[in-house]
């Protein structure tokens, strides 16, 4: 598995949930959907990622600390942070909040939004993402707002497609849709970043510009296949065919931080996850991300969670086990 399919599958998406939506100029809304809307459509979510395709028109997304966006028909906003935003026919109509105007049909099928002037239309669908992870390395490596044009991507005609194919099946309320809706909205994201990647510039650096060097997105799989290894950096060097100094420096650089301070966390983010899956006691799930000792990985794991495992585990799960395995 490389490496951000695994960043990917310790997210832990549990769904997504459509809504459509059409808007005549002017207009303007304020959007943010919480995990407790959300309850009545996914399972469980810590958080939700938004993110609005605009089917027909085009679209102004105004951000706290952003220049102004326009989107236009085939183009996708994603929000992995899921902060307050204003969607518009322009920045300057004054924006209500969207909660107030979706429509909730009796019989079941798609929620929509039917709102504006009467002008130049404007048609979206909204999208959102839930997530069970308490920890979403997601969120510390894309950036607050991504943008995939989808007319431009080798995938488009999927996308779109896919996308028309789930507002028909949830509008009519078909059985299953939820499922499909599901998978449709994973997939999503996953050509979303794929496209993000694929588009950064030459001299980009970050975990996302680290996939992309050959030699750093080598040794980023190789830490994430076997993460519980105790690597060295002259293992990861020789493997990747360059020296101990060139790949250290290389990947400091790209991602951040040295790969085995970058494995530290990997392992103990991977352990928050299965903490929670209660698969083992606590000093087996220490050992089965490359800790010997359960005092070793209560430290570790203390000093980046702010808890130790055991407390992590009875805060976050329910009904407690016993933690002592």
């Amino acid at each position: 598995m490389d490496a951000l399919s695994d960043v990917l599958r310790l997210v832990r998406l549990s769904g997504g949930v459509f809504l459509e939506a059409e808007f005549t100029a002017p207009w303007a809304v304020l959007s943010q959907v919480e995990p407790a809307d959300c309850r009545p459509y996914l399972s469980p979510t810590s958080h939700v990622m938004a993110f609005h395709y605009v089917l027909a028109g085009e679209l102004t997304l105004t951000r706290a600390g952003d220049v102004p966006r326009t989107a236009r028909a085939g183009e996708i906003i994603l929000l992995p942070g899921n902060d307050v935003h204003q969607l518009g026919s322009s920045p300057r109509v004054p924006p209500i909040n969207a909660g107030g105007l979706i429509q909730i049909p009796e019989q079941g099928g798609l929620a929509r939004i039917a709102h504006g002037g009467g002008g130049e239309r404007t048609a979206i669908i909204c999208g959102f993402l839930g997530t069970e992870a308490p920890v979403n390395p997601l969120l510390s490596i894309l950036p607050p707002v991504l943008t995939f044009d989808v007319r431009g991507s080798t995938a488009g005609d999927w996308v779109d497609g896919a996308f028309r194919f789930a507002a028909r099946e949830l509008g009519a309320a078909r059985v299953g849709a939820g499922s499909v809706v599901s998978r449709l909205s994973e997939l999503l994201l996953v050509e979303a970043v794929r496209s993000y990647i694929a588009d950064l510039p030459p001299g980009q650096t970050g975990w996302l510009a680290g996939l992309r060097d050959p030699a750093v997105g080598r040794g980023l799989a190789l830490l994430h296949a076997e993460p519980a290894r105790d690597w060295t950096a002259e293992d990861l060097a020789r493997a990747v065919g360059l020296s101990r100094s060139s790949f250290t420096e290389r990947f400091t650089r790209l991602v951040g931080q040295p790969p085995i301070t970058y494995l530290t966390k990997w392992r103990l983010q991977v352990a928050a996850i299965r903490l929670l899956e209660r698969s083992g006691s606590i000093a087996q799930t220490g050992y089965q991300v490359g800790y010997e000792s359960e005092a070793a990985f209560n430290r570790a794991f203390k000093r980046e969670f702010g808890v130790p495992p055991a407390a992590w585990r009875r805060r976050l799960s329910s009904p407690p086990d016993d933690d002592r395995g």
